[in-house]
C-alpha cells in the first residue's frame, strides 16, 4: 500500500558522469569521450584553463543533444504469484527516460593573457522518466499487505466462531480469501533538471602555463508523481476496510515539487610542453537543500478497528489480545514504511541533495600534427556529498572514471574522432534499490567535425553506453521470503553542435 511514494528519485537522465552529474556538456565530448586535456571551446566545461590558449577574440559553441535511456529491473518474489492478473513470481519493469532537447552553450572571450568564460547547461538530470506499471517495490508491499489482510481475516473468523459460534466469513473466497490474492494499479513519473550557469576567467601565467578560477550557479527543479490505486484483496476492494464512503481511502498518491540553489567553485590548470598537454580541474562540492512543495495522500490504517466493528465484528473480538496485537503490528509496520517512503517528500521539508566534488586529470599527446591522443581520469567524491538519511554512507567509495580518445584530421575540412569511457560506481547491495539506482558501464562515442569555413565548425556525434547488470538478494524479515532484483540500463545520445570564432 505504501509503495507509490517509493521510486521517486529514479528519474534523472544522467548521460555521462557520476551519480548526480552530467559531464556531456558539449558534442565534442560525445564524439570523443576524452576531453580533459583538449584545447577547444568545449573546454569551458572540461578544461577551462586550456581555453586561454585559443586565439584572441570571441569563441562560441552551441550544442543540442537527444537522449534516450531505458532502465530495466527484473524481480523475483514468491508472493508475486498471488497477483490475480499475473500469477507469476517474476516481474519485468522498464522505465523510459527521454530528453528531446538537452542544450548547452559555451562562450569565451580571449583578451591579452585573459580568457573570460561563461556556460549555460543542464549539469544534472535533464529529462523525464516514466514507469507505467510502477516498480517491484510497489508490488512487493501490495503483496505483503494482501497476505497480512488475509491472515487477519482468518484470525477474526476463527476467534469469532470460537466465541460466538458464528463465522463472519471474512476469509471466504467471496471476500478476502485465504491466499493473499490481490490486484492493483500503479504508476510513477519524475522530472529532474539541474540548470547551471557558470562564469570564470583563465590567465596565461607563462606562454605554456595557465590557471582558471570560476563559479557555477545551480538551480535544481524537480517534480515526482506516483500512485498505487485500486487495491483489492481477494474479491474485496481494500478501501472498504478503511473508509467505505471514499473509494480512494486506501490509495497513496504523491505529487512533490522540489527546488534548491547551490554554488560550485571551480579551479583549473593547464600546462603545455612540446607535443604534450596536461590539465587538471577541481569542482568543489555543491551544497544544495531542496525544499518540498507537496500535495500528498496517504490512507489511515488507524481506522481499521472502527471499520471492522461497524461491519458487525464484535468489539471484544477486535479488542482481544490476538487481534488487537495483529492490528497494532500492521499499523506500526505501515506507519514505519510510510515514513521511510514519504518522509523525504513531506510538504515544507528541506532535504540535502549535494552534488559531489569532482577531480579531473587529463593528458593529450600529438605524435604528428593531424593526430591527437587523449586520456583522462575522473573521481567523484560521492561519500562526502550529503543525501537524504545519509544514503551516501552506503557506498563503498566515490565514482571512478577512465577515458581515452583519438582525434584525426582526415582532411582540411573533416576531423574524425572516437573514444571510450569506463564508469565504475562504489556500489553495495545496501545502496541499490529500484527507487534510485546506477550501474557501472562502458561508453563508446564517435563523430566528426566539419569545417564549414575558417570561423565555423559543425560537430556531429553519437555515443552508446553499455551498462552492466547488478544483482541483489535479500530475505524479507516479515515474510521470510527471498526478494531478488536485477538492475540494468540502456543509453543512446545523438548530438549536433556548431562552434563559431568571431
Amino acid at each position: 500500500m505504501v509503495a507509490a511514494a517509493l521510486a521517486l528519485t529514479a528519474t534523472t537522465t544522467a548521460t555521462a558522469g557520476g551519480i548526480l552529474a552530467n559531464t556531456n556538456m558539449n558534442v565534442a565530448f560525445d564524439r570523443e569521450l576524452s576531453r580533459d586535456a583538449s584545447i577547444g571551446i568545449d573546454g569551458v566545461y572540461s578544461n577551462p584553463a586550456g581555453v586561454a590558449f585559443l586565439g584572441k577574440g570571441l569563441h562560441l559553441s552551441l550544442n543540442w543533444q537527444l537522449v534516450f535511456q531505458y532502465r530495466t529491473i527484473d524481480n523475483q518474489y514468491p508472493l508475486f504469484a498471488n497477483n490475480q492478473n499475473n500469477p507469476s513470481t517474476s516481474r519485468h519493469f522498464e522505465g523510459h527516460a527521454f530528453a528531446p532537447v538537452f542544450p548547452s552553450v559555451q562562450a569565451a572571450y580571449n583578451w591579452k593573457k585573459f580568457s573570460f568564460q561563461a556556460m549555460i547547461g543542464v549539469t544534472g538530470g535533464g529529462g523525464k522518466c516514466i514507469f507505467d506499471d510502477g516498480l517491484g517495490s510497489f508490488e512487493k508491499i501490495v503483496s505483503e499487505t494482501a497476505m497480512a489482510t488475509s491472515q487477519l481475516a482468518a484470525g477474526i473468523d476463527q476467534l469469532t466462531a470460537a466465541k460466538y459460534g458464528v463465522n463472519p466469513g471474512l476469509s471466504s473466497d467471496t471476500k478476502f480469501g485465504k491466499t493473499g490474492s490481490y490486484t492493483y494499479n500503479s504508476f510513477m513519473r519524475g522530472r529532474n533538471y539541474y540548470y547551471s550557469f557558470s562564469l570564470g576567467a583563465a590567465y596565461k601565467i607563462t606562454p605554456d602555463l595557465s590557471a582558471y578560477a570560476g563559479v557555477r550557479g545551480v538551480y535544481a527543479k524537480t517534480n515526482y508523481y506516483g500512485y498505487v490505486r485500486d487495491i483489492t484483496v481477494g474479491k474485496v476492494p481494500l478501501y472498504t476496510m478503511l473508509d467505505a464512503t471514499k473509494t480512494n481511502s486506501a490509495d497513496i498518491e504523491l505529487n512533490c515539487d522540489q527546488s534548491g540553489i547551490g554554488f560550485t567553485p571551480i579551479l583549473g590548470v593547464d600546462y603545455r610542453i612540446g607535443r604534450w598537454n596536461f590539465a587538471a580541474k577541481y569542482e568543489f562540492k555543491t551544497r544544495i537543500r531542496l525544499k518540498n512543495e507537496s500535495v500528498n495522500q496517504a490512507p489511515s490504517i488507524g481506522n481499521l478497528p472502527t471499520t471492522l466493528i461497524a461491519a458487525g465484528i464484535p468489539a471484544d473480538v477486535i479488542g482481544s489480545t490476538a487481534i488487537s496485537t495483529a492490528l497494532s503490528t500492521i499499523k506500526t509496520q505501515f506507519d514505519t514504511k510510510m515514513a521511510q517512503a514519504t518522509g523525504e517528500y513531506e510538504d515544507g521539508k528541506k532535504i540535502p541533495g549535494d552534488i559531489p566534488a569532482l577531480l579531473t586529470v587529463g593528458v593529450q599527446y600529438s605524435p604528428v600534427d593531424p593526430l591527437r591522443l587523449n586520456a583522462g581520469f575522473h573521481y567523484f567524491f560521492d561519500k562526502q556529498a550529503s543525501a537524504y538519511n545519509h544514503r551516501e554512507d552506503k557506498l563503498s567509495r566515490g565514482t571512478i572514471e577512465w577515458n581515452a580518445g583519438a582525434e584525426f584530421d582526415a582532411s582540411k575540412k573533416v576531423t574524425v574522432s572516437a573514444g571510450w569511457q569506463r564508469t565504475s560506481y562504489g556500489l553495495t547491495p545496501e545502496y541499490m534499490d529500484d527507487k534510485s539506482f546506477v550501474v557501472s558501464s562502458n561508453s563508446l562515442g564517435t563523430g566528426v567535425q566539419l569545417r564549414v569555413s575558417k570561423k565555423v565548425r559543425v560537430n556531429l556525434s553519437y555515443f552508446l553506453t553499455i551498462y552492466e547488470k547488478y544483482k541483489t538478494s535479500e530475505t524479507d524479515v516479515a515474510t521470510q521470503q527471498e526478494y531478488k532484483a536485477d538492475y540494468s540500463r540502456k543509453n543512446h545520445v545523438f548530438g549536433a553542435g556548431v562552434d563559431i570564432d568571431f
